[in-house]
């Protein structure tokens, strides 16, 4: 049975993908129909888990829109829910469907949380038991693929961020252009961006809808991004598409469809405003040798806050995003900078829902005072802005720093953002420039911060980013750990371990060295034993790990 799920439905997805036919949910369901269903049963243990999501209302104040944004709206939650379909395609190789009638009614929703048969936030292991581990490209290689065959395969579209390799009549390796795939679907999808890019009263949106719709069909995304980053008077917005590559844990190449629909928070904004200027002078400073840093970021860049209204696909599986940096697109980063997006509804939800609560466990009495959500707030912005920093191509032609580290680029990139997004705080907090609390607020929040994503496991980007840190931490002496099981910050150590982790990743990067980032991956990337019991006394306190957000037009009063 096993080796049906993994191999027989990977290669009969594979043959719809490859034909001129397009592939859609119902097209998987009438492939699955012939085979035998399968009434699926919790794995053990695993139920324990089912509760590790709270709820929370995605909701905002339209009441300053027009009645064309509200309509608008509606249509991006249509586009929404077609990306939405389209990542259980690329995430999971069987109908979506046919899996949540056949698995237990206790494992409905957390089945459909995590896109799947296998807990996100928990290295991946499967909470149904009748299947195996998750495969390391998702559905958007074939299941009996190697590495090795991968590597022969010549075909210049086979890395592209948006192909799927299948296998032809034939057998052999061929790449699929999503536009192709997912034809039936990315035309609806198309077609609801034009209409709301017709109902648009901003211009700029209105050509960036219709450029994303455009990209939908001939698999050409630049454009669209170069339009979004030209966006500023826009009330509603919307990241939607083919975007991050984290879903790929074999190579890293893969983009992974998804969506957000966003209202502008202005008040917020302008308060952030003023801190793309110092980008410039920020890169220089880095703690790092001339060579690592020669490529200067844009002042341009955009910070925004906005409430969130509406998730789907890749954000919306298992841990939920609370800040975006954006576009990818390395040539698009150096002609015009990164957007990046605050989402603070989001952000609040998960910072009373489960950081504070943290930070009662396992942070002293002495600095729970300095968990703060401006702090929060900062912390998590800074990391965003800081991936603005440091360098995109290597600097001995190895290329771009994500194609030299392939599927470790992800994991080093997202470290880099978070320890240098700390950095940046702490120039900008000494500088005058950041005026709200103390320094020791943003470096306890910080730690409190590691404990509150940890919990997401250390087998995604964020996961080992975030267990790389605190083991480089612990081994600095950037903070103790009491009888008690209660940690204090050391702010003197846990500078200098800041500033000597910002080199040793910068360097990393720069030098395109993937086995030094697979042996510090290896080494660091790990949760050890002490920690684990520490996790679990919070599990144990009835702490979320995540949130699990109620929405749609009817929360919103569509």
């Amino acid at each position: 049975m096993l080796k049906q799920i993994f191999t027989l439905a990977p290669l009969c997805l594979a043959l719809v993908a490859c034909s001129d036919q397009p592939t859609s949910s119902t097209d998987s369901a009438e492939q699955s129909s012939t085979a035998t269903t399968v009434q699926y049963s919790v794995a053990d243990g695993a139920e324990s888990r089912f509760d590790i999501y709270t709820d929370y209302e995605l909701n905002s104040d339209l009441s300053h829109l027009s009645d064309n944004q509200k309509r608008m709206i509606s249509l991006l939650i249509d586009a929404s829910v077609i990306m939405d379909d389209l990542f259980w395609q690329q995430a999971f190789p069987r109908d979506r469907d046919e899996f949540l009638s056949s698995v237990p009614e206790s494992a409905k929703e957390f089945g459909r949380i995590n896109y799947g048969p296998w807990d996100r936030l928990n290295g991946d292991k499967p909470f149904i038991a009748e299947f195996s581990e998750k495969p390391a490209g998702a559905n958007f290689y074939p299941a009996d693929m190697t590495k090795p065959e991968f590597e022969a395969f010549d075909n210049d579209q086979k890395d592209s961020l948006y192909t799927l390799i299948r296998r032809d009549s034939n057998g052999q390796l061929t790449a699929v252009p999503y536009s192709q795939a997912y034809q039936q679907q990315l035309q609806k999808a198309a077609d609801l961006l034009r209409q709301a890019a017709d109902l648009a009263e901003n211009q700029d949106f209105a050509n960036y809808l219709r450029l994303r719709a455009d990209a939908f069909l001939s698999n050409e995304y630049q454009p669209s991004d170069l339009a979004w980053m030209d966006m500023t008077g826009n009330d509603i917005d919307v990241v939607i598409g083919p975007i991050e590559n984290y879903e790929d844990q074999l190579f890293g190449y893969k983009t992974a469809f998804e969506s957000y629909v966003l209202i502008k928070d202005k008040a917020w904004s302008e308060r952030l405003a003023k801190y793309a200027q110092f980008l410039p002078e920020l890169q220089r400073g880095l703690p790092v040798a001339d060579k690592y840093k020669a490529e200067m970021p844009g002042a341009n860049a955009q910070l925004n806050a906005y409430d969130a209204i509406y998730y789907a696909g890749h954000s919306n599986a298992g841990s939920k995003t609370i800040a975006i940096n954006l576009p990818n697109d390395e040539q698009v980063q150096l002609e015009k900078g990164t957007r990046r997006l605050q989402l603070k509804n989001a952000m609040q939800a998960k910072f009373d829902k489960i950081l504070v609560p943290i930070a009662e466990q396992l942070i002293v009495p002495g600095q729970r005072g300095n968990i703060t959500f401006d702090a929060f707030f900062a912390n998590t912005m800074f990391h965003e802005v800081a991936h603005g920093l440091g360098i995109k191509n290597t600097i001995n032609d190895k290329g771009t720093v994500r194609a030299a580290l392939k599927e470790h680029a992800s994991a080093l990139e997202e470290g880099k953002a978070d320890i240098l997004g700390l950095y940046m705080i702490t120039q900008l907090f000494e500088k005058g420039e950041i005026e709200t609390g103390k320094l020791e607020d943003y470096y306890t929040t910080f730690m409190a911060s590691i404990f509150r994503s940890v919990r997401f496991g250390a087998s995604s980007a964020h996961g080992k980013a975030n267990m790389i840190r605190f083991n480089y931490f612990a081994n600095a002496g950037a903070f103790t750990r009491n009888a008690d099981g209660q940690y204090a910050i050391n702010m003197g150590k846990m500078r200098q371990a800041m500033n000597e982790l910002s080199e040793k990743i910068l360097t990393l990067q720069g030098d395109g060295d993937y086995d030094g980032v697979a042996e510090l991956v290896n080494s660091l990337g790990v949760i050890n034993t002490q920690l684990q019991a520490d996790l679990d006394r919070l599990s144990d306190a009835g702490i979320p790990v995540d949130v699990d957000f109620i929405q749609g037009k009817e929360v919103l009063g569509l």
